[in-house]
């Protein structure tokens, strides 16, 4: 039986963790002073393509700009194409397009 598990003991840090049975499935540690982008949707836009690393940098409204894989891209932003086989991530993806992530 899966069971999702609360620690809140001290206010500056909560824990939580997933477990079915004796096994642990997931953990999430949150700070007070560090805010987590884990699990967060975000409007972002793409600001390059990199073929070698098969992957984007998208700005999504932090300093920094994030890295998104070409595999956890879901295939309803690629743009159409009429080549068949492997899709390649420059193929498909441009820069300045937006993608939920």
């Amino acid at each position: 039986m899966k069971r999702m598990l609360f620690n809140a003991t001290h206010a500056e840090e909560l824990r939580v963790a997933i477990v079915d049975g004796q096994k642990l499935i997931d953990i999430d540690i949150e700070s007070a002073g560090r805010e987590s982008r884990k699990s967060n949707i975000y409007k972002a836009v793409v600001t390059r393509v990199e073929p070698s690393l098969e992957a984007c940098f998208v700005n999504y409204g932090e300093e920094r700009h994030g890295f998104l894989p070409f595999k956890e891209i879901s295939r309803a932003y690629f743009k159409p194409t009429n080549e068949a086989g492997r899709a390649r991530i420059q193929d498909v993806i441009v820069e300045g397009q937006e993608l939920i992530v």
